[in-house]
């Protein structure tokens, strides 16, 4: 019935995308208008739509137009004209959804009309790309778009200064990628002044490759940390002791399907007896999981998870004298990030590279977190419609599929299994050198570097004969069944034989070549290994890619110091565009891109990616999956099973079992992986809503301190808050006079509020209350805190009571976030009791929150009660050979003929400053702002120049 009304009334998907087509119409119909505008014309439009913004005109009711003038440019600039479904596409990132769209569909180009009506509000919009080759790239390419419609487009990458990056944020469009962003933001809540934040308000994003970002990214948190002390010599000794002891199998079990790794009992026992033996256990223990061992006991785990569960060139690769991770998901080098809770150093050890020490949590955000900040979100991507919930229930965007602008012609065969590596490596090597041969462009996507690396290393030396045609013997002509009944000795049969295969791989070592060798994969009979095809923004063509050999010969030129004239260009351009079109003509010939799979990757969406590089735009092409039984994934999941049924069957060496069954079975292991890893990332965010709040708070609070130049209010209140917290702490309300604690109220009294009080005597006093005796607190306190303000100064006080704020609410923040890490190491244990972690975990982080804001109070008026301010002059300054001039801002006259200026360096000396007056000072100099700049143009602070005096 379900499959009847979606024949007549198509799908929701379908429903949908009809109702986008049909402003599509509208925007075709607004074309020749648009045509008709000259370039400058074409401009005033933007500020057209800007003043209509401005007067209440809503973004939806612009889309059609605006829409249009974005096509217009791209035709104009670019020479591209959006087709109806990539404005389709387009229409759907507006609206806050994500657009399904297949690989070659232009995804950049579709991005190009939202990102322009969005940024017509002036709050500035992001667009998000998964590394930085891509964000320059499409800054400067789609760049040229917006810059030609008056907009300014700005770019972030890693190694910018603080003023660049606040230049490109305050650009109308920023492109950069989701780490740059995110860290962004933590370090924007790390200033001590407003003027150095970088970012602005998080108004509307565009995610590429949404589903690596929001989904494979996801499951690592953001950190910002600092060092702590060194304790390599301590990982090295440990990681000794664990690659001894895993010689033997039975000291450890391993969980793949988990990614855990756990000492047995007899492993226990054994690194046990090698611990006491070398000393290693704290002293005073003989047991180890005393809880004295604790720190042990982690990094025993952690050197005994880097030696068992992860792999060098799959899963991190060693780069000059340092681990760098990789990302399995895109196969692309992770530079800067590192594993936390001493993971990394455990490999550092593993490994023999120098170890960096562990990092202290100075900030940290999810990603799902980050970018739920966005009043709007949206994204692109080839593949997401398998993680549709994920995106519904965490980012609450719908997934949305956009139809091909041409026909798929792609064949896709079911999966090839074969019993081991070996059967599987030697038919996929034949297939590689039956493309080659017949000039089949090939893609072969691998799970690993490792394994990438070692069939390039097969293909370097196999040696092959690969039958090229057959022709029938004149004494069957005709007779083709019969001849075929005799074989192949009825047949001419030729063959192309050779040794060694020519080819790219593509893993992080090439990552800076990417491009270029995904450019050329698409040469007839070009052979191209891969370890993942997700997120490399540049089109497999069959033929070869035009934009990227003109590129690539530019810079080869430039190389030879070759100035390259227009002329030159053009006619190289036209050189290159018949030999793609002979190079097409032949690969199509031959079938078109051959998509090759290796293995089975964990996610169905990496296969998906794979296969989509093939059969873009109406293209014919060809994917096929090559398994064996000891492929991780159905080695974890049903391998021995598969093993067995292939002997029982008879099938024999070399031979593959081929079923539509076969392929729904490892789509099936694949979505209980799947699954998992969505258990694993709802998990964390699950404890990190539970932070997020307390983190929103804390950094409100900060921007609050940053903004005001007066916290006093707020200073009286955390001392009333603290006086009163002490009091009831120790003279609680319901409590007889004889049972308050005075002593105990007297100590905290002089260590936080440095008074000293007869608190003894007014206990003593008759019908004395505890209310009266905080209100005499008070009194006493607040007539302190004015004999300092009297002291130090106005100005200078509330610049300190501003930084002590900032500096404390760190600090706690701080050790807050260290709290809530070890709490979460061990909230697990709960469920141990029947009662819910996460449960335990929400009312446990609330309470450590309670902590914190009582600890600020009572901090914050410690330090401001009880500091001693001591000033004095600054130390005199080397003065450089060349003399300053100091210029009177007032009368633009050299200030050497002042007395100000008596010394003939042009510095006053400390005698000097103790003769001179306030009133030397040039008239309003007083009035400077102590941290701001000298007035005289020095460049030094006006409180370490002529302020100086004051």
């Amino acid at each position: 019935m379900l499959g009847i009304a979606k024949k007549f009334f198509g799908s929701s998907n379908d429903r949908k995308v009809k109702t986008f087509m049909a402003e599509v119409q509208k925007i075709n119909a607004l074309e020749p208008k648009f045509e008709a505008l000259s370039d400058d014309e074409l401009r005033m439009m933007t500020q057209t739509f800007r003043d209509r913004v401005e007067g209440g005109e809503s973004l939806k009711k612009i889309l059609p137009e605006a829409f249009a003038v974005a096509r217009e440019a791209s035709k104009r600039v670019l020479g591209q004209r959006q087709y109806d479904v990539q404005l389709t596409g387009g229409m759907i990132l507006h609206e806050g959804g994500i657009a399904e769209m297949r690989t070659g569909e232009g995804k950049t180009l579709v991005a190009v009309a939202p990102v322009y009506l969005n940024a017509l509000n002036g709050k500035g919009v992001h667009v998000i790309t998964v590394n930085d080759y891509l964000a320059r790239r499409d800054a400067e390419q789609m760049g040229r778009v917006y810059r030609f419609l008056g907009l300014e487009v700005g770019v972030i990458v890693n190694g910018l200064s603080q003023g660049q990056r606040q230049m490109a944020y305050q650009a109308d469009i920023t492109y950069g990628t989701n780490n740059e962003f995110g860290f962004d933001y933590l370090r924007d809540n790390l200033v001590y002044d407003r003027r150095e934040m970088v970012q602005r308000s998080h108004h509307f994003a565009i995610v590429d490759e949404v589903d690596s970002i929001l989904i494979d990214e996801a499951r690592t948190p953001l950190i910002i940390s600092g060092p702590t002390e060194d304790r390599s010599d301590f990982y090295k000794i440990v990681d000794g002791l664990v690659k001894e002891l895993i010689k033997d199998k039975d000291t450890y079990e391993l969980d793949e399907k988990q990614r855990q790794a756990l000492l047995s009992e007899l492993g226990s026992e054994r690194i046990e007896e090698m611990l006491k033996e070398a000393g290693h256990l704290t002293d005073g223990t003989e047991d180890l999981y005393d809880p004295l061992n604790v720190s042990l006991v982690h990094h025993v785990n952690q050197a005994l998870r880097a030696n068992t569960l992860y792999n060098r060139d799959k899963d991190y690769i060693i780069k000059g004298d340092e681990i760098v991770l990789i990302d399995e998901y895109t196969g692309r080098m992770m530079t800067g990030r590192r594993l936390s809770e001493g993971l990394h150093q455990a490999l550092e050890a593993k490994e023999d590279v120098k170890i960096q020490p562990e990092n202290q949590t100075l900030a940290s955000v999810t990603i799902q977190n980050y970018f739920r900040l966005y009043e709007k979100l949206s994204g692109m991507t080839g593949t997401a419609a398998t993680e549709a919930q994920e995106f519904l229930d965490i980012y609450k965007m719908d997934v949305l599929e956009v139809p091909t602008n041409r026909p798929i012609l792609r064949k896709d065969y079911d999966d090839e299994v074969y019993r081991t590596f070996k059967e599987k490596n030697d038919a996929i090597t034949a297939q590689i050198a039956d493309c080659h041969v017949r000039g089949q462009p090939i893609l072969v996507g691998t799970v690993s570097i490792e394994k990438s690396e070692e069939l390039s290393e097969i293909l370097k030396t196999y040696a092959y004969k690969v039958e090229t045609g057959r022709t029938l013997k004149a004494e069957y002509a005709g007779r083709e069944k019969e001849a075929q009944k005799v074989g192949d000795d009825a047949y001419d049969i030729t063959y192309a034989t050779g040794k060694g295969i020519p080819h790219n791989v593509l893993n992080a070592r090439q990552h800076e070549q990417e491009a270029y060798i995904v450019a050329d994969a698409g040469l007839p009979g070009a052979v191209t290994i891969a370890t993942n095809m997700a997120g490399r923004g540049t089109d497999i063509q069959v033929g070869g890619n035009l934009e990227m050999r003109i590129e690539r010969w530019r810079l080869e030129q430039r190389n030879l110091a070759i100035e390259v004239t227009p002329e030159q260009l053009a006619a190289k351009e036209a050189e290159f565009k018949a030999e793609i079109v002979v190079a097409k003509e032949k690969g199509l010939a031959a079938g078109g891109l051959f998509v090759l799979g290796t293995e089975r990757h964990e996610s169905r969406r990496i296969d998906n990616q794979l296969r989509g590089r093939t059969g873009r735009q109406g293209d014919p092409g060809t994917s096929k999956f090559y398994l064996s039984c000891e492929d991780d994934l159905l080695r974890i999941f049903a391998g021995d099973r598969l093993d067995a049924i292939m002997q029982r069957f008879g099938v024999a060496e070399g031979e593959a079992i081929s079923h539509p069954w076969l392929n729904r079975a490892v789509e099936t292991a694949q979505k209980r992986v799947e699954a998992r890893n969505y258990d694993m990332r709802k998990n964390v965010l699950k404890y990190d809503d539970v932070v997020n709040d307390q983190r929103k708070a804390v950094f409100e609070q900060r921007q609050e301190f940053m903004d005001s130049n007066d916290l006093s209010e707020l200073v009286a209140d955390f001392r009333q808050d603290t006086i009163s917290d002490l009091v009831e702490r120790f003279m609680p309300p319901k409590a007889y006079a004889e049972q308050w604690d005075i002593d105990g109220l007297d100590e905290k009294v002089k260590s936080i509020l440095g008074l000293e009080l007869p608190l003894h005597d007014w206990a003593a006093e008759e019908g004395v209350s505890n209310e009266e005796i905080e209100e005499r607190l008070n009194e006493a306190a607040n007539a302190r805190a004015a004999e300092r303000l009297e002291m130090v100064g106005v100005e200078q006080t509330r610049n300190l009571e501003k930084q002590f704020m900032l500096q404390m609410i760190d600090m706690q923040w701080r050790e807050h976030l260290v709290h809530l890490d070890h709490l979460r190491g061990v909230i697990g244990l709960r469920g141990y009791g029947q009662r819910d972690p996460l449960n335990e975990y929400k009312t446990e982080a609330f309470n450590l929150f309670e902590n914190l804001l009582h600890d600020l109070r009572q901090n914050v008026t410690r330090w401001l009660m009880t500091v001693e301010f001591r000033f004095q002059a600054p130390p005199e300054l080397e003065m450089p050979e060349f003399q300053e001039i100091h210029l009177n801002p007032g009368t633009g006259e050299n200030e050497m003929a002042n007395p100000m200026a008596q010394n003939p360096e042009g510095m006053l000396t400390g005698d000097d400053r103790a003769k001179l007056p306030v009133e030397a000072l040039p008239v309003g100099w007083e009035r400077t702002n102590r941290n701001g700049d000298c007035p005289c143009g020095s460049g030094r602070k006006f409180k370490h120049c002529h302020g100086s005096l004051i």
